[in-house]
C-alpha cells in the first residue's frame, strides 16, 4: 500500500515506520524536516508546514495515499487540515485515552461518545491536552463521519526510548533521595510499550475496521509497586512530602483500558508485569550510571 505518515520520526511513531516497510509498504513521511531520521533511501520525504493550509493543499493536490497515519494531530484544527487537504482511502489518528472523562477500571472505547459533544474548532493552544484531543475526535465522529478513519486510543506510553522521561522521574527521584509529591500513589493504571504501540498502528493499516479502538499492555501497576521495586533493588527509600516536587502522572484516577476490540483484530498485546520490570531495571542502571 501507499502509506503517508504525518510525522513518524520521533518515539514509537519510529517503530510504527519501521514495521510499515517490514511489511512491504510504500511510505512517504511528511514532517517539518527539523528531526534527522535514520530510514536512508526506504522512505520518501515531504516537507511540510501542517499549520499553513494553503502549503498543504499545494503540497498534496495531486496525490492519492490508501492510507495516511497521523502522527501529529492534536486539536479539531489539525483533523479539518488533513481531511480538506489529503486525498486517501482511510485516515488513522493517534488519539488519546485523555479524552474519557474520566478513565476508570475496564474502560471501553463506547464510554466516549465522540457524537454528543460541542465541536469547537480550535487549534492545540486554546485547551488543555485532554480538551483538545477530545475535540479532534469529536471533528472526525461529526463533520467526517461519511470519511474512513480509525482513532487509536492509547495510554501513556513508554520505553526506553521515551523522550518525556515521566517514568523515568520516579526512578531518579527514589534513587536520588529527591522528595516526592504524589497525589495518586496507590491508584492502578495502564500503559503501553513504544514498540507496541508503533507496530499496532501498522497493524491497522490493513485491517477491515473503522471508528474507535483502545491500544493497551494487558493488566495495570500502581506508583506505589513501581517504587517499591526500585526501592528494593536500589536498597533506596523514596521520598514521598507534599512539599515535594510533583510527579508526572498526578492527578491521574485508577483506571484500566479495555482492549478486546483490539483484541479481537488478531493483535497480541502483551501483558505489562511482563516488561514493566526489565524497563525499570534499564532506568536503574541508567540513574546509577549516570549518578555515580
Amino acid at each position: 500500500m501507499k502509506i503517508l505518515v504525518l510525522g513518524g520520526t520521533r518515539f514509537f511513531g519510529i517503530h510504527m515506520v519501521n514495521e510499515l516497510l517490514i511489511n512491504g509498504h510504500e511510505v512517504t513521511i511528511a514532517t517539518r524536516g527539523k528531526v534527522q531520521d535514520s530510514f536512508g533511501d526506504k522512505v520518501n520525504r515531504i516537507i511540510f508546514d501542517r499549520t499553513n493550509v494553503s502549503s498543504m493543499k499545494e503540497m498534496f493536490a495531486d496525490a492519492y495515499y490508501d492510507v495516511v497515519i497521523d502522527k501529529i494531530a492534536y486539536s479539531s484544527d489539525d483533523i479539518k487540515s488533513a481531511m480538506e487537504t489529503i486525498n486517501c482511502g482511510k485516515y488513522i489518528y493517534t488519539s488519546s485515552t485523555a479524552i474519557y472523562q474520566p478513565k476508570h477500571m475496564n474502560t471501553k472505547e463506547e464510554d466516549f461518545d465522540g457524537t454528543a459533544g460541542k465541536l469547537i474548532w480550535c487549534s492545540r493552544a486554546d485547551f488543555d491536552y485532554a480538551e483538545i484531543k477530545r475535540h479532534a475526535e469529536y471533528a472526525l465522529w461529526q463533520e467526517y463521519s461519511d470519511r474512513n478513519w480509525v482513532a487509536v486510543r492509547y495510554p501513556f506510553v513508554i520505553g526506553k526510548d521515551d523522550y518525556t522521561k515521566r517514568l523515568l522521574f520516579y526512578v531518579e527521584h527514589v534513587i536520588k533521595s529527591i522528595p516526592m509529591h504524589i497525589d495518586n500513589i496507590d491508584c492502578q493504571m495502564g500503559y503501553i510499550r513504544s514498540d507496541e504501540a508503533g507496530k499496532f498502528m501498522a497493524f491497522l493499516v490493513e485491517k477491515d475496521f473503522l471508528g474507535a479502538v483502545n491500544g493497551c499492555s494487558s493488566g495495570t501497576i500502581s506508583l506505589r509497586e513501581i517504587i517499591a521495586y526500585v526501592e528494593n533493588k536500589t536498597r533506596t527509600k523514596a521520598i514521598i512530602d507534599n512539599l515535594g516536587e510533583n510527579a508526572p502522572y498526578n492527578g491521574e484516577p485508577e483506571y484500566s483500558i479495555n482492549i478486546q476490540k483490539a483484541q479481537s483484530l488478531g493483535f497480541p498485546f502483551s501483558s505489562l508485569n511482563d516488561w514493566i520490570y526489565d524497563l525499570l531495571d534499564y532506568y536503574i542502571e541508567f540513574t546509577s550510571r549516570i549518578t555515580n
